[in-house]
């Protein structure tokens, strides 16, 4: 069973990377080559364009995915494909696998310590839609925005409500996000709005998902297809200026308080290790439209928190406690 699998790679109790795992990414090694696709496990990166290039991985289509330097050729051949390299990998990891545990060579320039790379973007990030997924979050800020009596709109019951985002300012974990300059509600008791540094900065905790196969212009992808296309997930902080955001959102919904900056985790977590982890989804009330209605409706129980460092202090202190099931 692929839950008792164990790894000749050392992999610390606790690890959020064991060969369960396995989560894609694409990193820069130190001594500056080019950026390529790569898995975590433990505390090391698998160099995938090392194991294509000793012919690890079958045929030519999966072996030139590895050569690029971003996932995107890699997500786009779809499930199958995304399921035979994981296999695979478990397989040449796996405690009893010989192939890269007794090659000396292969081994040493394959797998590399984490602290020996950059981690880089895993996807050159065509669009990028966000979504208003949380029957809580949805009803914050309504009352944020609106008021506690008309908080939750109306067609949040009905229909799935998104915007599209800015793809050229989703970054990296890490990367510095320079608080944003905007037009403000005009201050009480004057007519004009501000322009200045917003003072109500804030932070999103979400998940993000990568789509890999799409669909061709015109036609639609069916509710219960929908999973085959996902790729995988990252954890996402979409950074917004709730000043900004307040004033200019009526009528067409958020723009520069929202596009500032958007953080993404470096791995991308795929469906296939998900599985284990996957549970009843809320119910629906009231019922979806039959477009909308799922055979087999599940979501994925994943906590999430949120812990906050000041410049200065020394540890952080949590605060936000949530879980995935609820969106």
């Amino acid at each position: 069973m692929a839950s008792l699998m164990k790894s000749f790679v050392e992999v610390a109790p606790g690890s959020q990377f064991p060969i369960q795992n396995l989560p894609f990414g694409v990193f820069r090694p130190s001594n500056g080559a080019s950026p390529r696709p790569g898995v975590a496990i433990g505390e090391f990166v698998v160099d995938l364009s090392v194991l294509a290039d000793a012919g690890l991985f079958s045929g030519p289509v999966l072996a030139s995915c590895f050569s690029q330097t971003s996932l995107n050729a890699f997500m786009a051949l779809g499930r199958p494909a995304w399921k035979e390299v994981r296999s695979t990998l478990q397989k040449l990891l796996s405690a009893d696998e010989p192939t890269l545990r007794d090659n000396d060579a292969l081994r040493s320039k394959a797998i590399i310590p984490m602290s020996q790379v950059k981690m880089e973007m895993p996807a050159v990030i065509g669009d990028y839609t966000d979504f208003f997924s949380s029957r809580e979050h949805a009803t914050n800020t309504g009352t944020l925005f609106r008021s506690k009596e008309n908080a939750l709109p109306v067609n949040w019951l009905h229909v799935p409500i998104g915007y599209h985002g800015r793809a050229s300012s989703v970054v990296i974990s890490g990367t510095d996000i320079r608080r944003p300059r905007g037009q403000t509600s005009p201050p009480e008791g004057q007519k004009n709005p501000e322009f200045k540094a917003s003072a109500l900065l804030d932070f999103e905790l979400e998940m993000a998902v990568f789509v890999g196969p799409g669909n061709k212009l015109g036609t639609t992808v069916s509710v219960d297809d929908a999973a085959d296309h996902i790729f995988g997930f990252v954890i996402m902080n979409d950074w917004s200026a709730r000043d900004i955001q307040k004033w200019e959102y009526v009528p067409l919904g958020p723009f520069l308080g929202k596009s500032f900056g958007t953080t993404i985790s470096p791995w991308i977590v795929t469906m296939e290790a998900l599985e284990p982890f996957m549970c009843a989804a809320p119910e629906q009330d009231p019922p979806a439209l039959p477009y909308l209605t799922e055979k087999n409706r599940k979501t994925i129980d994943i906590p999430l928190q949120v812990a906050l460092k000041p410049e200065g202090e020394s540890k952080a202190s949590v605060i936000s406690n949530s879980n995935f099931k609820y969106l």
